[in-house]
């Protein structure tokens, strides 16, 4: 039996260009692109990195949903407004791209707050994903500044943000899992709003997607009443 060339103690089912030899579907699924260095060219790239958004998009949808609540709860709309803007942000820069890592997320979400806090001290140059994180920022607040956080309550929305998004992430150095959940949620039950953030190109000019891309509220549970219209 030909063992898995990554942790030896499986069999090797699919051959892998990036080890030459043979690995198992579950060291595949799980370390492609994190601890593989996978060319663009494998068969298996594409239909998995699909598989495991898919299975994370259903596992981010509740907590998505709850984290949503909380906000609405702590800040009301504007709260909202500015995890939208992140969302639709880190979704437009990272959905093409299969080496992104939530580390850079978290990085840009922990920048973009230390410029906003009314403490703030100039620091060393932003990464690039922090960097066109900000511009958005600027661009949307500018455009539209009666409708998200500013400087007085951002801070606190980014650092539950920043909690949010590493909970989710988990502890491995060099997770996806957030953006995988993210990008996955948004194809799966948005398809529509990926579609056009997609094509959507130009720098500051991100179109929030509004209400249609708020998660549902939870299904409330049914009562039997003298006005229900099942039949028994």
């Amino acid at each position: 039996m030909s063992h898995c060339a990554y942790c030896t103690q499986r069999k090797g089912k699919r051959p892998c260009p990036a080890l030459t030899g043979l690995i198992c579907s579950q060291c595949c699924g799980e370390h492609r692109l994190v601890r593989v260095s996978c060319p663009a060219d494998c068969v298996y790239l594409e239909s998995g990195s699909d598989y495991q958004q898919k299975r994370l998009a259903v596992q981010f949808m509740p907590v998505r949903r709850d984290f949503y609540r909380e906000l609405a709860e702590l800040g009301g709309e504007k709260a909202v407004a500015l995890f939208n803007l992140v969302e639709v942000v880190i979704f437009s820069y990272f959905q093409g791209r299969r080496d992104g890592q939530d580390a850079e997320v978290v990085a840009a979400l922990q920048a973009l707050r230390r410029t906003l806090s009314p403490l703030h001290v100039p620091a060393a140059p932003m990464p690039v994903f922090a960097e066109h994180l900000k511009k958005e920022y600027d661009t949307f607040k500018k455009q539209n500044p009666q409708q998200i956080a500013d400087m007085s309550s951002a801070p606190e929305i980014l650092d539950r943000a920043i909690a949010f998004a590493s909970r989710f992430s988990g502890t491995d150095f060099q997770s996806q899992r957030f953006l995988g959940g993210l990008i996955g949620y948004v194809r799966a039950y948005h398809p529509e709003i990926a579609e056009h953030l997609t094509k959507q190109r130009e720098p500051g000019h991100i179109i929030l997607p509004g209400q249609q891309f708020m998660p549902p509220p939870a299904p409330e549970p049914h009562t039997h009443d003298p006005g229900c219209q099942h039949h028994h």
